[in-house]
């Protein structure tokens, strides 16, 4: 079965370098919960992951090659959520989840991905309008979409900001369903699930020191 690794990474913003030495492996199922003080690059690390920006030491291996020999074929692999809920604000609820269903190829109802989230009062009502709860919830949407071939792995950075309990039980199923079928899951959270089991990864241990 394919691995995703991250060996020897380090990553730098601007002058300062964040971490280093930092090594995770991510096989199927697995979920990888990413802990650690604000700023201790939680969220530049999956943006590594991902395959938005590079590393300043160290490489992102799947399946024994660094996923930097073919990044189009990695990002389609990956769904990345990042903090911001990234919904166009002149669209409607329904228009943002179906701009993600055809840029997902999903092959599912939008109906039914609106109605995983309780979101079918809300479907016409612009984004601009929403809660930040609801706006969490209508981001979270693209998890539900039903794909062709399902993403392998999921990136989320902070999924359960402004989430109600509710949401964080729907958000919790679908991540255990996605896991079920060999799906893997890494995950940074201020409020992690109390139902998502996974093994934590401290990024602190890894902050480099300061001149």
């Amino acid at each position: 079965m394919p691995s995703f690794e991250g060996r020897e990474l380090a990553c730098q913003r601007g002058e300062r370098l964040l971490f280093h030495h930092l090594d995770f492996t991510l096989d199927e199922g697995e979920a990888l919960i990413l802990v650690g003080a604000n700023g201790s690059g939680k969220s530049s690390l999956l943006r590594l992951a991902a395959g938005l920006s590079r590393p300043a030491a160290g490489a992102l291996i799947w399946d024994g090659r660094e996923i930097t020999r073919d990044l189009d074929l990695h990002h389609r692999r990956v769904i990345y959520l990042g903090h911001a809920d990234g919904l166009k604000a002149g669209l409607t609820v329904r228009e943002n989840v179906k701009f993600w269903s055809d840029l997902d190829g999903a092959r599912g109802s939008l109906d039914e991905a609106l109605q995983t989230f309780d979101l079918t009062p809300l479907a016409d009502l612009p984004a601009r309008f929403l809660s930040a709860g609801q706006r969490r919830r209508a981001t979270l949407a693209r998890l539900a979409l039903d794909r062709s071939q399902p993403a392998q792995i999921w990136l989320l950075d902070e999924p359960t900001t402004a989430l109600d309990r509710d949401g964080q039980a729907v958000l919790s199923s679908l991540i255990q369903r996605h896991r079920s079928a060999g799906g893997r899951v890494m995950l940074a959270s201020h409020d992690p699930l109390p139902e998502l089991l996974g093994r934590r990864l401290r990024v602190d241990d890894h902050l480099a020191a300061v001149a």
